[in-house]
């Protein structure tokens, strides 16, 4: 790999950790400050994801351009979810949420666009390890997708609808007390956005072991996003607990974004081997 392709794929795999950092660590920024850096990003990750996968978007091998067009709907997904760094974690206060209406909405309706991409490009990658004769532990991840994706279409629709709308009636009418429908509402979707992560990881847990069977990645890179996905289905379905570590890492596996972080890792390296077999290719 050439160097500018090695500088790519670093940049890239520091995508999502970046953005968790600054997102987490600063919190929210003005739309004026955070847009204009946010779109600066945005170019340079198109021309590291290009320069990366080049060779492979435009060869003529129908199989490594398929691969490149997988790893692609599972990579764009992120340059839109990196403007989450200057929007920062969801509001913790109502007149916060209130304030930035229109920004949660704009957070969750990219989650669910988002969702729905990557939810696409591990279909098509479940075809190809089909069609390659893999043990089908491709449709096990297929299996939990399939039920995960309207939950977090559904659970998504709900912080960023339902919760805009229902924390904008509360403000205008200075309720003091919730009513029970919110309560009970509010109950319901901590139960739904348990089990939707868990499958999230599942599903990855279970793509990981595919790719592993079927030869495509190095084993020990396959070990650590099956392990570390298994660990965060684990701690998605825990009950509440009183030990610190536990809850930071439960609060952390369970933010929407972060599901789809080991599976936008396995799309980066799936248009490196892609690249790489083309540069093989005699």
């Amino acid at each position: 790999m050439t160097n500018p392709q090695a500088f790519s794929r670093f940049y890239l795999t520091l995508v999502p950790f970046l953005a968790a950092g600054v997102a987490l660590g600063i919190g929210h920024s003005k739309p004026q400050l955070y847009l204009p850096i946010w779109l600066a990003h945005a170019l340079l990750m198109a021309f590291a994801v290009w320069n990366l996968g080049k060779n492979c978007f435009t060869h003529p091998d129908l199989e490594q351009r398929q691969l490149g067009t997988i790893a692609l709907l599972v990579i764009i997904p992120w340059i839109g979810f990196t403007v989450f760094a200057g929007m920062g974690p969801p509001p913790s206060s109502i007149p916060q949420w209130v304030q930035t209406a229109t920004e949660q909405q704009i957070r969750y309706a990219l989650l669910i666009a988002g969702g729905i991409l990557i939810t696409a490009g591990l279909t098509l990658l479940a075809n190809k390890l089909r069609q390659s004769g893999e043990k089908p532990y491709w449709l096990l991840g297929l299996l939990a997708l399939s039920i995960a994706l309207p939950l977090f279409i559904l659970n998504m629709a709900y912080w960023g609808s339902f919760l805009v709308e229902s924390f904008t009636h509360f403000s205008a009418t200075s309720v003091a007390k919730r009513p029970d429908w919110y309560l009970s509402t509010r109950a319901l979707f901590s139960w739904i956005s348990s089990v939707e992560v868990a499958l999230l990881y599942l599903a990855t847990a279970a793509f990981g072991v595919a790719l592993q069977s079927a030869g495509w990645f190095k084993t020990g890179a396959c070990r650590v996003y099956i392990l570390l996905s298994l660990v965060g289905a684990l701690l998605s379905v825990l009950p509440t607990f009183s030990m610190e570590p536990l809850v930071i890492a439960t609060y952390l596996v369970s933010i929407p974004a972060f599901p789809f972080i080991m599976p936008y890792l396995m799309a980066i390296n799936l248009l490196n081997l892609a690249n790489r077999n083309v540069n093989a290719t005699p």
